[in-house]
């Protein structure tokens, strides 16, 4: 175990590198499509684009690099990109964590589960998302943070935090209209709206329709998946471990799982069979808001 939680710089160097790099390649391709074409691929780029959530969740817990810097470093540009900002995520994922699954005090149940066709829908869009997420960043940068996760310490953090992302997003806004180009929109904004329905379909899967309880083994769901989404996800479909010890950074949370084969409780096999399942729940009214 004391192993498994050594903290590194080269594992998280190499893959942010790489997920970087990947933007490289889907960025050029929406650049270089004909016609409408760009939006096919700003698709694919915003996949990679909103899955920087991962080095962003890995960053607050601190094990993606041993280099505290590196950690604030890739936290910030992350939550950048997707308007969650690093310190006040950090505040309500630890929150997430040390309550997990418990309604009142678990800060992710303040955003009920689908209980409708409807209501899922509009999770999956991602709309339900940018707007929680735009409306809690404007009122902590007008000063209002009533989040119980936040101390007096935090509260004041988290509004210069959110004063500050508002004041890069102005200059990001203004420096378009100077330069009369659309590049911010064609790299950033359409590509992180199409691309945030596949991380809500992720994100769904870790504790929707796990029980209210404190054993992490059965309030967390792992999802056996694909090589190429472990990559991307930075191995976080072995949710129910990283919820068990988090402390285990992400290149080895594979081999933790290994060495508590048989620990999971709940367990899906790949996300379409997660998702047809739970809509058939929700279509016969059996899916709650947790």
């Amino acid at each position: 175990m004391k192993a498994l939680s050594e903290r590194r710089d080269g594992p998280g160097l190499r893959r942010i590198a790489a997920h970087l790099g990947l933007l490289v390649p889907t960025g050029a391709a929406i650049l270089a499509a004909p016609g409408a074409w760009w939006l096919a691929a700003a698709a694919v780029h915003g996949v990679v684009l909103v899955f920087l959530f991962a080095p962003l969740h890995e960053s607050v817990h601190r094990t993606a690099f041993r280099t505290g810097w590196l950690n604030r470093a890739v936290g910030d540009l992350a939550g950048l990109v997707l308007i969650l900002p690093s310190r006040w995520f950090a505040a309500f994922h630890f929150a997430h964590h040390r309550f997990t699954q418990i309604p009142g005090r678990d800060p992710e149940l303040a955003s009920p589960k689908p209980t409708t066709l409807l209501g899922y829908a509009w999770i999956v869009s991602g709309i339900e998302y940018w707007y929680r997420t735009i409306r809690g960043l404007l009122h902590r940068a007008a000063g209002n943070a009533p989040e119980s996760f936040l101390d007096d310490r935090l509260r004041a953090r988290s509004i210069a935090e959110a004063r500050a992302y508002l004041a890069v997003y102005a200059v990001l806004a203004a420096g378009s209209v100077a330069l009369g180009t659309d590049i911010v929109l064609k790299l950033w904004v359409v590509p992180a709206l199409l691309g945030q329905p596949f991380l809500r379909l992720y994100l769904l899967s870790e504790h929707w329709g796990c029980p209210t309880v404190t054993d992490y083994w059965a309030n967390t769901r792992s999802t056996v998946s694909l090589a190429p989404v472990r990559w991307l996800a930075w191995n976080m479909p072995n949710h129910a471990e990283h919820h068990a010890n988090p402390a285990i950074p992400f290149h080895a949370l594979p081999a933790y799982a290994r060495l508590m084969a048989g620990s999971r409780v709940h367990e899906a096999r790949g996300y379409a069979p997660f998702h047809a399942g739970r809509i058939a729940d929700v279509a016969a009214g059996r899916a709650g808001p947790a």
